[in-house]
Formats: structure tokens, sequence, C-alpha cells
């Protein structure tokens, strides 16, 4: 198989890069991040407003979708980019996270997950080849394996057996995996926060020589330097021809400092979820816009913001919207939560294309840290 990345510019002071991916659905730029769209719909928006803030690749849910309405549907339906109107690349997660989320609700077995659904209690076994079968139906771009996510904290054994678990699907999945369709499989390395394990993980993975990879089970709980540490580990340890995925990191100095270790890509709920519950992401720190303080504030959100909802409306108008529960709210916010993270990276592209990444990550993170959360 052909090479899906390409580096174009590596900061001369870390291991941050910019390049492109190239997929089924079209190449697009890194560093990325990618709205999060759990059950084919990234929550206020459709695929033009997306388009239109910059986004060039999604991620949708694969647990979520196999369950309602079903991998068979969709696909019969011509897949999941004709399903939710999106002619870009997606990438669709393993369904392993959501797995281990229903801790009551299911059981790890040799063949993979045994769990009961969420919805309705009907009983499925969620295997490596499963988990292939179903984004091959969807027609994702970016497959990723099934892992086992480590629990946070975790011993050293535990840690070292469920990455064992997560390698031995890795090759299952490999050996389910298609090529000849163009659909890309990434695996993803794990190892809890025991860093011997988290190198081990990696370059155990690396051997299986797939297009891509991630760094999983962060943001679990963790102190920040430990999570930093735990990708840092990951990442130094993974191919550095191949795109790299920093999974599930997301407020923006998490992403910066992610881009500074060496990931490519990013996805998180935060600039959706954030927005539905009144705070808004700005230059110089986060907004709780239910604040009194903006009851007849005329500026926008973030002056120095070029989105739609910054350059029509007040924060004394979000204000109002939120507070009398208008389905307006949601959407503006969410388009200028959205556009602020694509001008993040968009940014820190820029700054590495022409050599001055460290001077950005520096500069916006003294302006971010400015105003924190009011």
């Amino acid at each position: 198989m052909e090479p899906v990345f390409t580096q174009e510019a590596r900061d001369g002071a870390s291991r941050a890069r910019a390049g492109t991916v190239r997929t089924l659905h079209g190449t697009f730029p890194t560093p990325a991040f990618m709205p999060v769209g759990t059950r084919a719909s990234v929550k206020a928006v459709d695929g033009r407003d997306l388009s239109e803030l910059g986004a060039s690749v999604l991620l949708s849910n694969t647990f979520h979708l196999m369950l309602r309405p079903g991998a068979e549907l969709i696909g019969g339906l011509g897949g999941l980019h004709r399903f939710m109107g999106w002619e870009g690349p997606i990438l669709t997660d393993s369904g392993g996270f959501q797995a281990y989320s229903l801790a009551g609700l299911r059981r790890l077995t040799e063949e993979g997950l045994e769990f009961r659904s969420p919805y309705d209690g009907a009983k499925f076994l969620f295997s490596p080849e499963r988990a292939v079968e179903v984004q091959t139906l969807l027609g994702s771009d970016i497959m990723m394996c099934l892992d086992e996510c480590t629990p946070y904290p975790a011993s050293r054994g535990e840690a070292e057996k469920s990455m064992t678990v997560t390698l031995g699907w890795a090759r299952r999945s490999r050996a389910a995996w298609r090529p000849e369709t163009g659909l890309l499989l990434f695996g993803i390395a794990q190892g809890g926060f025991h860093m011997e394990l988290r190198e081990r993980s990696a370059a155990d993975l690396a051997e299986l020589d797939l297009p891509g990879y991630a760094a999983g089970g962060l943001a679990l709980g963790e102190p920040r330097e430990v999570m930093l540490e735990a990708a840092e580990t990951s990442l130094s340890a993974l191919p550095e021809s191949k795109p790299r995925y920093l999974m599930g990191l997301g407020t923006p100095p998490d992403i910066l400092d992610g881009i500074r270790l060496g990931a490519d890509m990013f996805d998180c709920v935060m600039p959706t979820r954030n927005a539905r519950n009144g705070q808004l992401f700005t230059r110089t720190g986060r907004m709780n816009i239910r604040n009194a303080r903006y009851r007849d504030d005329p500026l926008p959100p973030d002056p120095q913001c070029g989105c739609r909802c910054c350059r029509n409306y007040s924060r004394a108008y979000l204000r109002h919207l939120q507070a009398q529960n208008e389905p307006l709210f949601p959407r503006l916010a969410t388009i200028h939560n959205l556009a602020f993270y694509q001008d993040l990276v968009r940014g820190a592209r820029k700054s590495l294309l022409d050599g001055s990444f460290m001077c950005y990550h520096k500069q916006f993170l003294e302006a971010y840290g400015q105003g924190g959360t009011d």
C-alpha cells in the first residue's frame, strides 16, 4: 500500500509537524481537529456548516451506529457519507471506549466484548472482526482496531493484561481488514500509565505495518502531567512515516501540547458539548455566557474570531437566547466553538509551515491563560 501520510514541515525545537493524510474521500491537512458526529450527526450543525468552518475530516462512532440504526442499514443506503450528507473523509472509532464505559453491561471474553445494548438490553458480542466488518459497511475512510481501554488507575499487571488483549485484537483486525477496499486501518497503542508498557505497545503495533496509529487510553482522570508523559511516550515510539492520532484530548492547551509532542490528529466532544452548556471558547479563555456581566454586552463572543456567530451577534443576544432556552443558541454556540478549534489547528499548521510554531504555542497559551473560566 502506498504511504498515506506526507510530511510537509517539521519544527526544529519540538516534534511538531505539518502534513497531509490521503484517504479514499480526499486528503486533509494536519494538524487536524475532527468534529465528533457520534450518531452520524455533529450536534446542532450540518455538513454545509462544517465545510464553511473549515473542517476537513469528521469522526463518527462505530458502536452506536452498529446498534442504531445498524451498519447493514447504513451500508444498504450507500454508506455513512451518503447517509449523513458529508463528502469528505470520515474516521470511525473502534467502539472500545464505549464498551468500556458500559461498566455494568459488558464482559471481556476471549472472543471480544460481550455486552448488553444500553438501548434495549439486547445481548451482543463485539469482536475485532465484527468491528472491522461494521466499519467496512459504513465505508469509513479510517477504521480503528478494536481496543481494550485501560482504566485509571490500573496496576502494572492490569495494564499489561489489557495491552496484550489490545495487541491480539489488532492482529485479528489486520487479518480481517481488506486493504483493496482503500479503507485505512489504524491501530491503538495502550499500556495505561506505565511508560515501559506504552513503549512496548507502540513498538509491537508498529510491526503490523498499519497505515496509521493512535495513542489511546488518555484523559481518563489522570493528572495532566501524567497524561502528557504517556502521550509523549506513545507518540515517540510510533512510526514517524505514519499519521499519529491522539485520541480524546480536548482542551486547547492539550491539543497544542499534543501537536508539540508529534500528534497529527485530534478529536473531542468538548466544543459541541460545552456549547450546549453555555460555554464559549475565546482567545482569552473560556466564557460562561450565563454570567450576568454579559446581559448588556454589545461585543461579539470573541472579537478576534471571524465566524458567522461572531460576525453577527453580541454576547447580550447569546445570553438572552441561552436564558430563554432558544434552540438557536446551541447552534450559534456550536458554530463558534468549532470555528475556534479549526482556527487553533489551522494557526498551528501555518506556524509550522513558516517556522514559528513554538512562538505561536507560547503566545496562544499566554493569551488563553489570561481569561480562564468566568
